[in-house]
Formats: C-alpha cells, structure tokens, sequence
C-alpha cells in the first residue's frame, strides 16, 4: 500500500522537529538489514531519506541519478553491498546521526 501525502509529510515533520525519531528511523531500517528483512529495511531507509535529506540531496552528496536511488530503495530494488554502504555513510554525513556496531552474543 503506498503512502499518503499526509501521512509522508507528517512523519517529515515529526523527523524535523524531533531528533529521538530521527535516530529511531534510521536505526530500524539498518537494523533490518542485518536482521535479513531486507524489504523493511529497504522500506525503512526510503521513509528515512524522504523523511530528511530527500533523493535530490542525496543525489548530489553520491554524484549518482535521485531515480536511480529512489529505484534502489523501492519495492523491488536491490542495491549492491557497495551502493548500500555508500547511502548509508552519506546518510550519516549529511543528517549528523551515527551509527554505531555492537557485537553481541546471540542468547
């Protein structure tokens, strides 16, 4: 199901004005990811870039077409481990979040 334009703009607003959320968007979508839920996790970094940078900054931040990255994070996108990586470090770059790596041992 797509989304509304409200609802996209309200989770834009919320990203803006609260950087708790922001850190959560963001962290989510990574932790999908890695968790093998590669469709949330896809789904989780469009919502996030939408939600703060947008295509067309993140375009220009990787020197790469906003429509091919915006395919890349669609429903049936598949961005190579080196496109992912770069997103994700220019993501970082621009919106001032870091992630952070943790090993843990599986309980």
């Amino acid at each position: 199901m797509a989304l509304t334009r409200d609802f996209r703009e309200t989770v834009q607003a919320r990203a803006e004005r609260d950087p708790a959320f922001r850190e959560a968007m963001f962290q989510e979508a990574v932790s999908a990811l890695l968790c093998g839920e590669v469709d949330d996790g896809r789904a989780g970094l469009r919502a996030y870039i939408n939600a703060t940078i947008g295509f067309d900054a993140l375009s220009k931040a990787l020197g790469r077409p906003p429509k091919s990255l915006m395919r890349m994070f669609g429903p049936s996108g598949n961005p190579t481990a080196e496109n992912l990586l770069a997103v994700i470090n220019a993501l970082q770059a621009e919106t001032g979040v870091q992630l952070e790596v943790r090993v843990a041992a599986a309980e």
